[in-house]
């Protein structure tokens, strides 16, 4: 059988073969029981019974997805018992209420089948009342005239109960309002709790969040990767690639604190806890005027609610870390919230760690992995990382909200090499640290409905420390890369008119830059320190009337360099408009620049692991990066089919060649270029019930241009020309489960001509390529598994278990490959980079 035969199948069998599993257990009559036993564990409950009044009964279980108390007058109406709740508690008597006093019930639920809380419900003229979090609610006995159905954001509806003493409670299903232009613009995009903006954004919201393959947990860089348009080149979250960019194009911010480091174990996993986020907004064009320093996409991450809320605290573990989060209530206008997560790979060996490690230190000095040394040593590593978080949220009075928060993330790796010589045993201990630590204080008041206002101040510290020391020639390479960025926002938010709003501010950063070098054979040192100071003045005006099909707002950024006396503007637009209750259009626009950027080391590289060091422009051999791009989109979306197409065309002027990870005859050569992207982003998906199914295709086509480099155009290094996102996803009660798929070309790579080195006239070796980036390496393909059920505990203590599977079919993919010389035969030799082979992960989360 082929591997895309397996595939096939195992896809058939998820989608078709799994739902009628669980379809014909719904039509089996059960005992009642069995069906109270069940309705405890769903919604926490207990009943209260005499054996004598339920013994005999035997019914088709409810709908799970029904409120508890529709539940409980479902039972009645079929066993004539009668079910009353007290708190937590319900007793079960054989006393029958009298029909003429039976409430008539109903439930709220949108077009995909979540309830809708806040929906207003008037009957009786002029008489209100609101839905529950289940969208349950009751009518007075015998009542059955017309109930008018309101809540924004939906189409208003008129329902008519005519209920009689047999029927179960009214399902009430509300369409999204095709005329009020909402906040949400599409819910469910991919996954539960990922929905697409009015204003461009995708909005991610990690309590809320179903599943996707591969995850266990709401990982938001991982899970931005599955949006069309977003990639990252070779599997891990420090490389994300959006449209074409390189990962230091992205701007990633927490709390208004920009991260310089994104990822735990070199990538592989996110530097984010999953525990955390309360909202997430991800751009990649139409971005607000607010944010700056990227050319590429912006990621928000704001773990700040708007209200104190109540207490709770999450504990877990997955293969690799334990997590901790709490959050404490110490007052009516006060909390804290703490978040805490460490790895045990330095004591635990599970097999995802083992994955993980061959994964990142292949063809490296750690794993002794080169094809063209035969190491005679023995060697060990010791890896672990951590993070950590600390909010404080104080309300002053009715109008002034008062935020301070701190971060740190961490990674350590030490290496030990040791070997017997004639006389005694030598060793020499590696090391390589990253450290972030971040803080901000913010003011927030909100003066009236129509205006409010914010004031920040915020610093962010990353710091690379490394020392490579070898046992061959006892020589040691010490490395330093520090990055001290900090500064102010204010911003205000003022209604002029039911149709207008104006968002104004200023902001003010200052970032430095320290770069080490210190080699003790040959003896040699050398620190670079560079400061940037700048200012932007922001304006930006939203068009947003209650009733209407069109949404505007289009913004100016002015920005000041103090170094270089340079003044430019950055204009953004986005426009969106409704055509009918299912199509919509989308015209965005914008340009943005950034000073920080990142160059990239790679064959000659620290500890065999790529290095990468953030740097300022200076105005010359090092420019400040500048983009512009425009993109146009369509959205349909009716009968639970949601499609959505995008055309966009990016260009970005700046960039060198030692940006660009080029591993050929560019990799020490320094011009200064271009790349110019432009391609297609297409998502098809449909509900089904508990299923719903999802396929997303990307093209583009993206080449670079430097200066003196030949050919004039070549294609760039983070080109993935055809990208194809495949998933299943099913979600019943509290049981989730993915099974999903990802296929793209091959990335350029560059061949030698010849086989063999050439020499120089001091007899230095080196390979001889043709036109860079000429070919690509073979075709990516993987498929990913995950599922997680929730229980419901006493003591509202829930149990989160997971599995996952990365790979399940073990497939070899190669992600990367450059050429070498091979010291020992005088030849060139390829060296390939594997991606992930199969990788099992579990997770176990308490919550309370």
């Amino acid at each position: 059988m082929t591997f895309g035969t397996r595939h096939f199948l195992l896809t058939v069998f998820f989608f078709f073969i799994v739902p009628n599993m669980f379809g014909q257990d719904e039509l089996k009559s059960i005992e009642l029981k069995k069906i109270m036993v069940a309705i405890e564990a769903q919604h926490n409950v207990k009943f209260s019974y005499a054996e004598n009044d339920v013994v005999g009964h035997s019914i088709f279980p409810p709908d799970p997805k029904l409120p508890l108390k529709a539940k409980l007058v479902y039972l009645t109406n079929r066993t004539l018992l009668y079910f009353k709740e007290n708190e937590r508690y319900i007793s079960v008597y054989t006393t029958l209420i009298k029909p003429k006093d039976r409430h008539g019930c109903a439930y709220v639920v949108d077009e995909v089948g979540q309830p809708i809380d806040n929906a207003v419900i008037q009957y009786n003229g002029d008489r209100r009342l609101v839905t529950a979090s289940d969208g349950f609610f009751e009518l007075p006995a015998g009542f059955k005239d017309d109930v008018y159905v309101t809540h924004m954001g939906y189409e208003a509806i008129i329902v008519k109960p005519n209920y009689t003493p047999d029927d179960d409670c009214l399902e009430i299903i509300l369409k999204l309002s095709p005329v009020q232009l909402q906040e949400v613009v599409t819910e469910r995009y991919i996954a539960t709790g990922i929905s697409k903006q009015k204003d461009g954004t995708y909005a991610i919201k990690p309590r809320k969040f179903g599943i996707l393959p591969g995850l266990i947990e709401p990982d938001v860089l991982q899970a931005m990767q599955q949006l069309p348009g977003i990639n990252s080149i070779d599997e891990t979250v420090s490389n994300i690639n959006v449209r074409g960019g390189t990962h230091d194009q992205n701007l990633f911010m927490w709390n208004g604190i920009r991260l310089f480091q994104t990822g735990h174990f070199f990538g592989l996993i996110s530097a984010l806890s999953p525990n955390l986020a309360h909202d997430i907004k991800i751009s990649k064009n139409g971005t607000s005027a607010f944010y700056g320093e990227s050319v590429s996409s912006a990621v928000d991450i704001s773990s700040r609610p708007k209200d104190i809320g109540t207490g709770s605290t999450s504990i877990g573990t997955n293969m690799i870390s334990a997590d901790f989060y709490t959050k404490i209530k110490a007052s009516e206008k006060a909390n804290f919230e703490v978040s805490a997560r460490r790895s045990f790979t330095d004591v635990l060996d599970f097999p995802t760690y083992s994955k993980y490690s061959k994964r990142i230190f292949q063809n490296t000095i750690v794993t002794s992995l080169s094809n063209s040394t035969d190491v005679n040593y023995k060697s060990d590593k010791e890896f672990y990382f951590y993070d950590f978080t600390t909010q404080y949220h104080q309300k002053i009075g009715t109008k002034h909200d008062l935020y301070a928060d701190v971060i740190g993330i961490s990674n350590t790796l030490d290496f030990t090499q040791g070997t017997i010589t004639a006389t005694n045993v030598v060793t020499q201990i590696s090391t390589l640290n990253q450290l972030t630590l971040g803080g901000t204080v913010a003011w927030r008041t909100q003066w009236s409905k129509g205006h409010s206002s914010e004031a920040s101040l915020y610093a962010s510290y990353y710091n690379v420390d490394g020392k490579n020391a070898s046992i061959e020639n006892n020589q040691t390479i010490e490395q330093q890369n520090r990055i001290l960025d900090a500064g102010l926002r204010f911003s205000d938010n003022l209604k002029l008119s039911p149709k207008f709003t104006l968002h104004s501010g200023y902001q003010y950063n200052e970032i430095g830059t320290e770069n080490n070098d210190r080699v003790n054979q040959p003896d040699y040192s050398r620190n670079v320190k560079e400061v940037l100071r700048s200012h932007a003045v922001i304006g930006e005006m939203e068009y947003s009337p209650a009733e209407s099909r069109l949404y505007a707002r289009g913004g100016l950024r002015i920005n000041y360099i103090e170094q270089f006396a340079m003044l430019y503007a950055e204009p953004r637009l986005l426009v969106n408009y409704q055509l009918n209750n299912s199509f919509k259009l989308e015209a965005l626009a914008e340009r943005k620049s950034q000073t920080a950027s990142q160059i990239v080391a790679l064959q000659a590289d620290f500890l065999g692991i790529e290095k990468r060091r953030w740097v300022l422009a200076n105005d010359n051999d090092l420019p400040v990066q500048k983009s512009s791009q425009a993109s146009v989109g369509a959205t349909f979306k009716s009968r639970r089919w949601l499609v959505t197409l995008d055309n966009f065309y990016k260009k970005v002027d700046g960039i060198t060649t030692f940006g660009q990870a080029f591993q050929d005859q560019l990799e020490l050569t320094q011009a200064k270029g271009n790349y110019t992207v432009y391609g297609t982003e297409f998502l098809i998906q449909k509900q089904f019930h508990d299923f719903y199914a999802w396929l997303s295709y990307t093209w583009n086509n993206n080449n670079y241009r430097f200066d003196g480099v030949e050919p004039y155009k070549f294609p760039s290094s983070f080109e993935l020309s055809h990208t194809v996102n495949t998933a299943v996803i099913y979600e019943w009660d509290n049981l989730k489960m993915a099974l999903g798929s990802k296929w793209f070309t091959g990335r350029p790579y560059t061949p030698p001509l010849i086989n063999t080195p050439t020499y120089n006239n001091v007899g230095t070796a080196s390979i001889v390529y043709p036109y860079p980036n000429s070919e690509n390496i073979n075709n990516f393909f993987q498929v990913n598994f995950s599922a997680s059920y929730t229980w419901q505990l006493p003591r509202k203590i829930s149990m989160q278990v997971g599995v996952a599977v990365q790979n399940i079919f073990n497939r070899q993919n190669i992600i990367n490959r450059y050429y070498r010389i091979n010291n020992t035969n005088d030849g060139v030799e390829v060296v390939n980079t594997y991606s992930l082979e199969r990788t099992p992960n579990a997770l176990i989360k308490f919550s309370f």
